[in-house]
């Protein structure tokens, strides 16, 4: 099992976990997504069926 990490989804992962700590309405819809593109990124699904 191969994890490969790259610095952008990692960074824009954290950005949206911190700034979930303070919410306010546009903070909260940044965060998701924030946090759906770094999940995507960490995690490969972006990738699927595309070469």
């Amino acid at each position: 099992m191969n994890i490969h990490l790259t610095l952008a989804p990692l960074i824009s992962l954290i950005a949206g976990i911190l700034i979930l700590v303070m919410p306010r309405l546009l903070n909260f819809i940044v965060a998701i997504y924030l946090i759906i593109i770094g999940l995507v990124g960490l995690f490969g699904a972006g990738n699927m069926g595309f070469h």
